[in-house]
Protein backbone atom coordinates (compact mmCIF):
# COMPACT_ATOMS: atom_id res chain seq x y z
CA UNK A 1 0.00 0.00 0.00
CA UNK A 2 1.26 3.48 -0.88
CA UNK A 3 -0.04 7.01 -0.48
CA UNK A 4 -0.64 7.08 -4.23
CA UNK A 5 -3.00 4.11 -4.25
CA UNK A 6 -6.53 5.01 -5.39
CA UNK A 7 -9.20 4.16 -2.85
CA UNK A 8 -11.73 3.33 -5.57
CA UNK A 9 -11.99 0.78 -8.36
CA UNK A 10 -14.52 -0.03 -11.06
CA UNK A 11 -14.72 -3.50 -12.58
CA UNK A 12 -16.66 -4.15 -15.78
CA UNK A 13 -18.23 -7.61 -15.47
CA UNK A 14 -21.54 -7.49 -17.35
CA UNK A 15 -20.82 -9.52 -20.50
CA UNK A 16 -22.09 -13.00 -21.31
CA UNK A 17 -18.74 -14.57 -22.20
CA UNK A 18 -20.20 -16.38 -25.21
CA UNK A 19 -16.79 -17.50 -26.50
CA UNK A 20 -16.23 -19.48 -23.30
CA UNK A 21 -19.34 -21.60 -23.63
CA UNK A 22 -20.26 -24.14 -22.31
CA UNK A 23 -18.34 -22.95 -19.21
CA UNK A 24 -20.41 -19.76 -19.19
CA UNK A 25 -23.80 -21.38 -19.82
CA UNK A 26 -24.50 -21.39 -16.09
CA UNK A 27 -22.00 -18.87 -14.71
CA UNK A 28 -20.66 -15.47 -15.77
CA UNK A 29 -17.19 -15.28 -17.24
CA UNK A 30 -15.70 -13.36 -14.26
CA UNK A 31 -16.42 -16.42 -12.09
CA UNK A 32 -14.66 -18.88 -14.37
CA UNK A 33 -11.77 -20.33 -12.38
CA UNK A 34 -8.05 -20.32 -13.07
CA UNK A 35 -6.57 -23.18 -11.05
CA UNK A 36 -9.47 -22.97 -8.64
CA UNK A 37 -9.58 -19.17 -8.26
CA UNK A 38 -12.38 -17.20 -9.95
CA UNK A 39 -11.07 -14.44 -12.20
CA UNK A 40 -13.01 -11.82 -10.26
CA UNK A 41 -11.82 -13.03 -6.86
CA UNK A 42 -8.22 -12.73 -8.05
CA UNK A 43 -8.81 -9.08 -8.96
CA UNK A 44 -10.59 -8.30 -5.70
CA UNK A 45 -7.84 -9.89 -3.59
CA UNK A 46 -5.21 -7.76 -5.30
CA UNK A 47 -7.26 -4.57 -4.98
CA UNK A 48 -7.69 -5.30 -1.29
CA UNK A 49 -3.97 -5.97 -0.88
CA UNK A 50 -2.89 -2.63 -2.38
CA UNK A 51 -5.27 -0.58 -0.22
CA UNK A 52 -8.41 -0.01 -2.28
CA UNK A 53 -11.48 0.54 -0.10
CA UNK A 54 -14.50 0.79 -2.42
CA UNK A 55 -15.20 -1.28 -5.53
CA UNK A 56 -18.09 -0.88 -7.95
CA UNK A 57 -18.83 -3.90 -10.14
CA UNK A 58 -20.99 -3.48 -13.23
CA UNK A 59 -22.97 -6.71 -13.61
CA UNK A 60 -25.42 -8.02 -16.18
CA UNK A 61 -25.29 -11.64 -17.31
CA UNK A 62 -26.07 -13.90 -14.35
CA UNK A 63 -25.63 -10.95 -12.01
CA UNK A 64 -27.00 -12.86 -9.02
CA UNK A 65 -24.10 -15.31 -9.21
CA UNK A 66 -21.54 -12.50 -8.99
CA UNK A 67 -23.36 -10.79 -6.14
CA UNK A 68 -23.56 -14.08 -4.24
CA UNK A 69 -19.89 -14.94 -4.88
CA UNK A 70 -18.54 -11.52 -3.87
CA UNK A 71 -21.12 -10.12 -1.47
CA UNK A 72 -21.23 -6.60 -0.06
CA UNK A 73 -17.76 -6.99 1.43
CA UNK A 74 -14.75 -8.90 0.18
CA UNK A 75 -11.88 -8.82 2.62
CA UNK A 76 -11.69 -5.14 3.56
CA UNK A 77 -13.39 -3.99 0.35
CA UNK A 78 -16.86 -2.47 0.33
CA UNK A 79 -18.61 -3.57 -2.87
CA UNK A 80 -21.43 -1.85 -4.72
CA UNK A 81 -23.15 -3.20 -7.81
CA UNK A 82 -24.50 -1.41 -10.85
CA UNK A 83 -26.75 -3.44 -13.12
CA UNK A 84 -26.85 -3.31 -16.91
CA UNK A 85 -30.17 -4.63 -18.13
CA UNK A 86 -29.02 -4.33 -21.77
CA UNK A 87 -25.64 -6.08 -21.46
CA UNK A 88 -26.42 -8.28 -24.47
CA UNK A 89 -26.64 -5.35 -26.86
CA UNK A 90 -24.25 -2.74 -25.49
CA UNK A 91 -20.48 -2.37 -25.30
CA UNK A 92 -18.15 -1.89 -22.36
CA UNK A 93 -18.23 1.91 -22.68
CA UNK A 94 -21.94 1.80 -21.87
CA UNK A 95 -21.19 -0.31 -18.78
CA UNK A 96 -18.61 2.28 -17.76
CA UNK A 97 -21.18 5.05 -18.24
CA UNK A 98 -23.53 3.22 -15.87
CA UNK A 99 -20.78 3.46 -13.23
CA UNK A 100 -20.22 7.20 -13.79
CA UNK A 101 -21.20 8.12 -10.22
CA UNK A 102 -18.46 5.83 -8.91
CA UNK A 103 -15.96 7.38 -11.33
CA UNK A 104 -16.61 10.79 -9.79
CA UNK A 105 -15.49 9.69 -6.31
CA UNK A 106 -11.80 10.26 -6.97
CA UNK A 107 -8.72 8.53 -8.36
CA UNK A 108 -9.71 5.06 -9.51
CA UNK A 109 -8.51 1.81 -10.95
CA UNK A 110 -10.49 0.59 -13.95
CA UNK A 111 -10.46 -3.14 -14.73
CA UNK A 112 -12.13 -5.49 -17.14
CA UNK A 113 -13.55 -8.51 -15.34
CA UNK A 114 -11.87 -11.11 -17.55
CA UNK A 115 -8.19 -10.41 -16.80
CA UNK A 116 -6.22 -12.68 -14.48
CA UNK A 117 -3.10 -10.84 -13.31
CA UNK A 118 -0.43 -10.49 -10.66
CA UNK A 119 -0.77 -7.96 -7.85
CA UNK A 120 2.33 -6.13 -9.05
CA UNK A 121 0.41 -4.90 -12.09
CA UNK A 122 -1.45 -2.54 -9.76
CA UNK A 123 1.80 -1.40 -8.14
CA UNK A 124 3.23 -0.70 -11.60
CA UNK A 125 0.26 1.55 -12.34
CA UNK A 126 1.13 3.58 -9.24
CA UNK A 127 4.67 4.24 -10.46
CA UNK A 128 3.27 6.99 -12.68
CA UNK A 129 0.97 8.59 -10.11
CA UNK A 130 -0.60 11.10 -10.31
CA UNK A 131 -0.65 10.57 -14.09
CA UNK A 132 -3.30 8.61 -15.97
CA UNK A 133 -1.74 5.30 -16.90
CA UNK A 134 -2.54 2.01 -18.65
CA UNK A 135 -0.80 -1.33 -18.18
CA UNK A 136 0.69 -2.75 -21.39
CA UNK A 137 2.94 -5.60 -22.51
CA UNK A 138 4.58 -6.48 -25.84
CA UNK A 139 2.04 -7.80 -28.34
CA UNK A 140 2.97 -11.44 -28.94
CA UNK A 141 2.10 -13.76 -31.79
CA UNK A 142 -0.51 -15.64 -29.73
CA UNK A 143 -2.44 -12.51 -28.77
CA UNK A 144 -5.56 -10.85 -30.14
CA UNK A 145 -7.36 -7.62 -29.33
CA UNK A 146 -6.59 -3.94 -28.98
CA UNK A 147 -3.02 -2.75 -29.29
CA UNK A 148 -1.26 0.57 -28.80
CA UNK A 149 1.76 2.46 -30.05
CA UNK A 150 3.98 4.33 -27.60
CA UNK A 151 5.95 7.55 -27.87
CA UNK A 152 9.62 7.64 -26.91
CA UNK A 153 8.61 9.21 -23.61
CA UNK A 154 6.27 6.31 -22.80
CA UNK A 155 2.84 7.71 -23.61
CA UNK A 156 0.20 6.03 -25.74
CA UNK A 157 -0.01 7.77 -29.12
CA UNK A 158 -2.40 5.54 -31.09
CA UNK A 159 -4.74 2.60 -30.65
CA UNK A 160 -5.15 -0.23 -33.13
CA UNK A 161 -8.29 -2.31 -32.71
CA UNK A 162 -8.82 -6.01 -33.44
CA UNK A 163 -5.19 -6.89 -33.88
CA UNK A 164 -3.87 -10.45 -34.22
CA UNK A 165 -0.51 -12.13 -33.93
CA UNK A 166 0.06 -11.63 -37.65
CA UNK A 167 -0.18 -7.87 -37.18
CA UNK A 168 2.54 -7.91 -34.53
CA UNK A 169 5.16 -9.90 -36.44
CA UNK A 170 8.03 -7.67 -37.49
CA UNK A 171 5.89 -4.66 -36.63
CA UNK A 172 7.57 -1.30 -36.48
CA UNK A 173 7.01 0.65 -34.43
CA UNK A 174 6.54 -2.00 -31.76
CA UNK A 175 2.98 -2.92 -30.82
CA UNK A 176 1.87 -3.31 -27.21
CA UNK A 177 -1.17 -5.18 -25.90
CA UNK A 178 -3.39 -3.40 -23.41
CA UNK A 179 -4.04 -5.40 -20.25
CA UNK A 180 -7.35 -3.57 -19.65
CA UNK A 181 -6.00 -2.34 -16.31
CA UNK A 182 -5.88 1.42 -15.87
CA UNK A 183 -5.34 4.02 -13.18
CA UNK A 184 -7.19 7.29 -13.81
CA UNK A 185 -6.97 10.53 -11.85
CA UNK A 186 -9.96 12.26 -10.30
CA UNK A 187 -9.50 15.32 -12.52
CA UNK A 188 -9.37 13.29 -15.73
CA UNK A 189 -12.40 11.26 -14.71
CA UNK A 190 -14.37 14.38 -13.83
CA UNK A 191 -13.27 16.67 -16.67
CA UNK A 192 -12.70 14.23 -19.53
CA UNK A 193 -13.87 10.63 -19.11
CA UNK A 194 -17.36 11.12 -17.66
CA UNK A 195 -18.28 14.01 -20.03
CA UNK A 196 -17.08 11.91 -22.98
CA UNK A 197 -19.16 8.96 -21.79
CA UNK A 198 -22.20 11.23 -21.50
CA UNK A 199 -21.65 12.46 -25.05
CA UNK A 200 -21.12 8.94 -26.35
CA UNK A 201 -24.27 7.50 -24.84
CA UNK A 202 -26.23 10.63 -25.66
CA UNK A 203 -25.31 10.21 -29.33
CA UNK A 204 -26.67 6.64 -29.30
CA UNK A 205 -23.27 4.93 -29.67
CA UNK A 206 -24.08 2.41 -26.95
CA UNK A 207 -22.20 -0.46 -28.59
CA UNK A 208 -18.80 1.24 -28.35
CA UNK A 209 -16.00 -0.31 -26.34
CA UNK A 210 -13.92 1.40 -23.70
CA UNK A 211 -10.83 1.10 -25.91
CA UNK A 212 -12.62 3.03 -28.66
CA UNK A 213 -13.45 5.82 -26.22
CA UNK A 214 -9.85 5.98 -25.02
CA UNK A 215 -8.58 5.97 -28.61
CA UNK A 216 -10.77 8.95 -29.41
CA UNK A 217 -9.64 10.85 -26.33
CA UNK A 218 -5.94 10.12 -26.89
CA UNK A 219 -5.85 10.70 -30.64
CA UNK A 220 -8.32 13.58 -30.98
CA UNK A 221 -8.77 15.20 -27.60
CA UNK A 222 -5.20 15.20 -26.28
CA UNK A 223 -5.60 12.82 -23.34
CA UNK A 224 -2.13 12.11 -21.96
CA UNK A 225 -2.26 8.41 -21.13
CA UNK A 226 1.03 7.00 -19.89
CA UNK A 227 1.94 3.34 -20.34
CA UNK A 228 3.49 1.17 -17.67
CA UNK A 229 5.20 -1.86 -19.16
CA UNK A 230 4.41 -5.18 -17.50
CA UNK A 231 6.79 -7.28 -19.60
CA UNK A 232 7.99 -9.28 -16.59
CA UNK A 233 4.55 -10.02 -15.11
CA UNK A 234 2.13 -12.86 -15.67
CA UNK A 235 -1.33 -11.95 -16.89
CA UNK A 236 -3.95 -13.29 -19.25
CA UNK A 237 -7.11 -11.84 -20.80
CA UNK A 238 -9.50 -14.79 -20.89
CA UNK A 239 -11.89 -14.75 -23.83
CA UNK A 240 -11.96 -18.39 -24.96
CA UNK A 241 -10.95 -21.92 -23.98
CA UNK A 242 -7.41 -21.52 -25.29
CA UNK A 243 -6.93 -18.39 -23.18
CA UNK A 244 -8.13 -20.30 -20.13
CA UNK A 245 -5.64 -23.11 -20.79
CA UNK A 246 -2.90 -20.49 -21.10
CA UNK A 247 -3.89 -18.88 -17.81
CA UNK A 248 -3.96 -22.23 -16.01
CA UNK A 249 -0.48 -22.94 -17.29
CA UNK A 250 0.92 -19.50 -16.46
CA UNK A 251 -0.37 -19.52 -12.89
CA UNK A 252 0.04 -23.22 -12.09
CA UNK A 253 3.04 -22.67 -9.80
CA UNK A 254 1.20 -19.99 -7.81
CA UNK A 255 -1.71 -22.37 -7.31
CA UNK A 256 0.63 -25.03 -5.93
CA UNK A 257 2.26 -22.51 -3.58
CA UNK A 258 -1.10 -21.39 -2.23
CA UNK A 259 -2.19 -24.99 -1.60
CA UNK A 260 1.08 -25.77 0.18
CA UNK A 261 0.72 -22.66 2.35
CA UNK A 262 -2.80 -23.65 3.28
CA UNK A 263 -1.71 -27.15 4.29
CA UNK A 264 1.10 -25.79 6.49
CA UNK A 265 -1.18 -23.42 8.36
Amino acid sequence: MTANTPKNAVILAAGSGSRLRPLTDLRPKPLVEVNGTPILHNALRHLDAVGVEDVTIVVGYRKDAIQYACGARFGRLDIDYVESSVFDRTGSAYSLWLARDALLRGDSYLLEGDVFFEENALHYLNRHAPCDVAAVAPFESTMQGSAVLLTESGYISHFRMKQSGADSSDSYPMLFKTLNLLRLSASTLRMTIVPALNDLVGSGATQAYTEELLAYLVERRGLQLAATRCDDLRWCEIDNAEDLRTANRLFADRSRTERQGASVT
